[in-house]
Parts: structure tokens; C-alpha cells; sequence
């Protein structure tokens, strides 16, 4: 059974479900999630806990071993399941299936993943384990909708902030939950209860941004000029190898060069974009609406471009290799 992850509290009221199988692409929400289960676990008897982290060298009948030892305190058990690369391979696969299939019994089960591909989801394993109890999908909220995730905690310390704090937050963030978590707690520490002003939070919130290559690539689809200058300064600042970033933007601008080519010759872009092994919906999304103004021959030059910076950064040519970076970015950003 799926839960949406503001459904959680609310159920953890309840008896625990067998098997709780968390995922997704933001850690920190996977933790606080992972933390109400084992909390509520607390809550309703399961005085032991055992933490299995499978690793290089993790032997799985060690989660037999686990399910069958029950608690030396004569009460219920929680087994805390960490699989830090979400791939338990062929033997954990069918250990997994097997857990699933006789969970319950005086033990609950906690599973953590990372983000699961779409490969992942139609396992044998994954589909089992999500049957066989709770599972949830916890993803860091699209960058449009941050701001209301700010808001969201802030309130949960008993704070409001107006619109524009709540933006000059996320802006500075640029996505990263974790430092968005610390800042809302830092302005809970300096603030007491009630309305936050702008100028409280400008004044506490440092500039935390996590300039990421994902987040340069996803805004380069987007064609948002602004977003691409800030944090190509950003990588800049941090000493990013200049090799990575070109290999991000070239590669960007290859796979749209590729689906513009398949479209112009009729090709359906939905068989493209499975080509391509694109299946993230918001990518799928933006790059729908980028094709539309990038012409061929536009990409085609964009390349070149990229072409020269690869010579700038082997030395066998002269020019700012940052510089050169901006400059590519906005003529991909051209409306």
C-alpha cells in the first residue's frame, strides 16, 4: 500500500503495519520519515531493535536470522533495514521476497532506500516488500513548490513568514533540504514564536545554495538564463573541475540535439525520450518544452561551441573558460 508522506503521523497512530519501505530522492526526508517509524515502534512495545546495513561483504541470512530471534525481552522487534545503494542484488532480491512474504509476526520491518530507478520499482523484490506493508516516496518538492515547504515547517515551530522571506529562502537554498532545515531552525533559535519580517530572515539565512551539476543541467533545459549564471558562479567559486561542467552542458545539449534530429525526421518523441532513457517526468516535461524553441541548426552550433571550450580547457586554445561556460549556457537559454 502507498501513503503520501503527510499521510504518516497519522497513520503511525494506528498499529504499525508490518513492513514500512521508504525511498526516495531526499535523505533528510527519508531520516525524519525512518525516525517517526522507529519512534512510533518505541511507542507501541517493540523494545528491541536490530540495524542491519547491507554492505560489501553483508551476509542476507543475517535478515532470516533476525526475523527468527525473537526479542530477548519477550516483547515485539523492530529489524531497521538500511540498503544504502538500493541494490541488494540477485541474493538479497529473493531474501527480500521471501521477508516479505511471512512479515508480521510480533516484528516489524523498516526498509531504507535511496531514489529507485524505474527498473527498480517493477522488481521482483521492491514490488513485494511494497505489498507486503507501507510504502513511501519521499522526494525533495519541486523547486516551485519550496516555498511552501519552508512555510510548512516554519509552522511547525509556530512561525510565519511572509511570501517574499519564504522565496528568499528557497532562492538561497537552490533546492538543498538540508540546509533549508538548518536555516529554519537557526531563525526558530534567534526568532521567537509568531510573524517573521523579511529583513529577519535576509538577516539570518546565509548563502548556503548547493550549486549543483544536476541543477545547472535541469536549468539549462529550462532555459532560465538567471538560474544558469548563478550557478555556474557558484561551481566557479567552488573550484568545480571544468571538465565536469562541460560534460554536463555538452551532454544536455547532445540529447536534445539528438531528439530535435528524431522529431524532424518523424520520429514520436515519446520513443525517442525511452531512447534516450529518460523517464524523470519533470525532465520529460521541460525537455517537451525546450524542443520547441531550439532549432537544429541552433544545437548543432552549440556543440561546436562546446567543441572549442574542450580545446580552451586542453590548453590548445586561448579564451575564459568560465566565461566561455556563460556564454554557452545563454545561447542554449535563447528564447
Amino acid at each position: 500500500m502507498n501513503l503520501r508522506p503527510d499521510q504518516l503521523r497519522a497513520h503511525l497512530d494506528k498499529p504499525l503495519a508490518p513492513l514500512y519501505l521508504l525511498h526516495g530522492n531526499e535523505p533528510l526526508l527519508v531520516l525524519e520519515a525512518a525516525d517517526l517509524v522507529r519512534a512510533a515502534a518505541r511507542r507501541q512495545g517493540f523494545e528491541e531493535r536490530e540495524t542491519l546495513v547491507v554492505g560489501q561483504g553483508f551476509r542476507w541470512d543475517a535478515l532470516a536470522a533476525a526475523a527468527g530471534n525473537f526479542s530477548l525481552f519477550g516483547g515485539s522487534k523492530l529489524i531497521d533495514l538500511r540498503i544504502p545503494n538500493g541494490k541488494p542484488g540477485r541474493e538479497g532480491g529473493e531474501a527480500l521476497q521471501r521477508h516479505a512474504r511471512h512479515a508480521g509476526s510480533g516484528i516489524v520491518t523498516l526498509v531504507t532506500l535511496p531514489e529507485v530507478d524505474w527498473a527498480t520499482r517493477k522488481t521482483g523484490w521492491f514490488t513485494a516488500l511494497a505489498e507486503a506493508g507501507i510504502a513511501l516516496e519521499l522526494n525533495a518538492p519541486e523547486r516551485e513548490r519550496l516555498p511552501e515547504w519552508i512555510a510548512g515547517r516554519l509552522a511547525l515551530q509556530k512561525q510565519v513568514a511572509e511570501p517574499e522571506a519564504l522565496s528568499f529562502i528557497a532562492e538561497h537554498v537552490e533546492g538543498n533540504l538540508l540546509a533549508a532545515h538548518q536555516e529554519i531552525l537557526k531563525l526558530g533559535l534567534l526568532h521567537g514564536e509568531g510573524r517573521l519580517s523579511a529583513d529577519d530572515v535576509r538577516s539570518a539565512v546565509l548563502n548556503v545554495a548547493r550549486y549543483d551539476i544536476d541543477m545547472l543541467r535541469q536549468a539549462l533545459i529550462e532555459g532560465d538564463p538567471a538560474r544558469c549564471t548563478r550557478l555556474l558562479e557558484g561551481l566557479q567559486g567552488e573550484g568545480t573541475a571544468p571538465p565536469l561542467v562541460l560534460w554536463a552542458l555538452a551532454n544536455e545539449i547532445r540529447t536534445l540535439a539528438t531528439l530535435a534530429g528524431g522529431q524532424a525526421s518523424g520520429q514520436p518523441l515519446a520513443n525517442l525520450m525511452k531512447a534516450e532513457r529518460i523517464f524523470d517526468e519533470r525532465r520529460r516535461q521541460a525537455i517537451q518544452r525546450a524542443l520547441p524553441r531550439l532549432r537544429p541548426a541552433a544545437l548543432r552550433a552549440a556543440l561546436l561551441h562546446a567543441a572549442k571550450i574542450d580545446r580552451i580547457i586542453k590548453g590548445l586554445a586561448a579564451g575564459d573558460i568560465w566565461d566561455e561556460f556563460l556564454q554557452l549556457a545563454l545561447r542554449v537559454c535563447r528564447r
